[in-house]
């Protein structure tokens, strides 16, 4: 008789140790990114605090100034906070099946960004801001929809596939 707990969470036992790692190589790249990354000004000393407490003001501010700034830092900013954390929100799916809901990983990508907001503020490393923590949070929630996705439609075609037979 087969072990039937690896068949309620895919993806297979066999590659949970492989997602294990792929994890945690993930959540070290995106440290070094927002703690170390040099072409992002990370390593820059501050002296004193800064942050940003007034939600969507960083986001209008480079939707407003979007001719002068130029592509590069609206891209940086606004889409790769939100596209940094959708492998977030795709890993907590895989890893954690009690996760496996679309308002729980929402929750935990957004505590988890306010973590690491919070840490750049205690380090003075970057900013606090809490548009970063929206977008963030955003990338986690499409992360975490995409697998729902995947997911549904996988076992759509297992169905369809079934009945073929």
């Amino acid at each position: 008789m087969k072990d039937r707990t690896c068949q309620k969470h895919a993806p297979s036992c066999g590659s949970r140790p492989v997602l294990g790692v792929l994890f945690a190589a993930y959540l070290a790249g995106l440290c070094y990114l927002l703690f170390f990354e040099k072409a992002l000004g990370r390593t820059d000393v501050h002296r004193g605090y800064s942050y940003n407490l007034v939600l969507l003001r960083e986001i209008r501010r480079f939707v407003r100034y979007r001719e002068q700034l130029g592509l590069w830092p609206i891209m940086v900013n606004l889409v790769g906070n939100v596209c940094c954390f959708i492998p977030f929100g795709m890993f907590l799916y895989l890893e954690f099946p009690r996760l496996r809901y679309v308002a729980a990983i929402t929750a935990v990508t957004c505590l988890f960004s306010l973590l690491i907001e919070t840490t750049q503020l205690v380090f003075q490393v970057g900013c606090f801001d809490v548009d970063d923590i929206l977008l963030n949070t955003l990338g986690g929630f499409f992360g975490a929809v995409g697998m729902v996705c995947y997911n549904y439609l996988g076992m759509k075609g297992k169905k369809h596939g079934e009945m073929g037979d």
